[in-house]
C-alpha cells in the first residue's frame, strides 16, 4: 500500500501534468480559431454579434408590466415564475388572485 507521501507526491505530479495539457490544448484552440479566422476574413467584432438568427421578440432581462398589485403595500408581481411571499400568503388566508388583478 502506497504511503500518504507517495500519494501526495503523484497528486502533485497529476496537477502538473493536468496544467501543462490544459496549457498546451488552450494554445493550440487559440491556433485553429485564428486560423480559422484568417480563413474566413473574420474579426473579433465579428464575434461579438448578439442574438444572431433571432428576430423580434422581447430581449432578455426585459422589465414585463405587473399583472397584479397588493394595494395595500403597493407590491407588484408580472405573473411570471414563482409566486411572491405576500401572494402566497394572502392566498393561503383565502383571497382570490383576482382581487390582485391590475386593471
Amino acid at each position: 500500500m502506497p504511503s500518504l507521501q507517495d500519494l501526495l507526491d503523484r497528486k502533485a505530479a497529476l496537477e502538473k501534468e493536468i496544467e501543462t495539457t490544459r496549457r498546451q490544448e488552450r494554445a493550440d484552440a487559440i491556433s485553429k480559431v485564428r486560423a480559422l479566422m484568417s480563413q474566413y476574413g473574420l474579426t473579433v467584432s465579428d464575434l461579438s454579434v448578439k442574438s444572431a438568427g433571432k428576430s423580434g421578440g422581447a430581449a432578455k432581462g426585459s422589465k414585463v408590466a405587473a399583472k397584479y398589485r397588493d394595494s395595500a403595500t403597493g407590491d407588484t408581481w408580472s405573473g411570471r415564475g414563482l409566486q411572491p411571499k405576500w401572494l402566497r400568503a394572502a392566498l393561503a388566508s383565502g383571497r382570490k388572485i383576482e382581487e390582485f388583478a391590475v386593471k
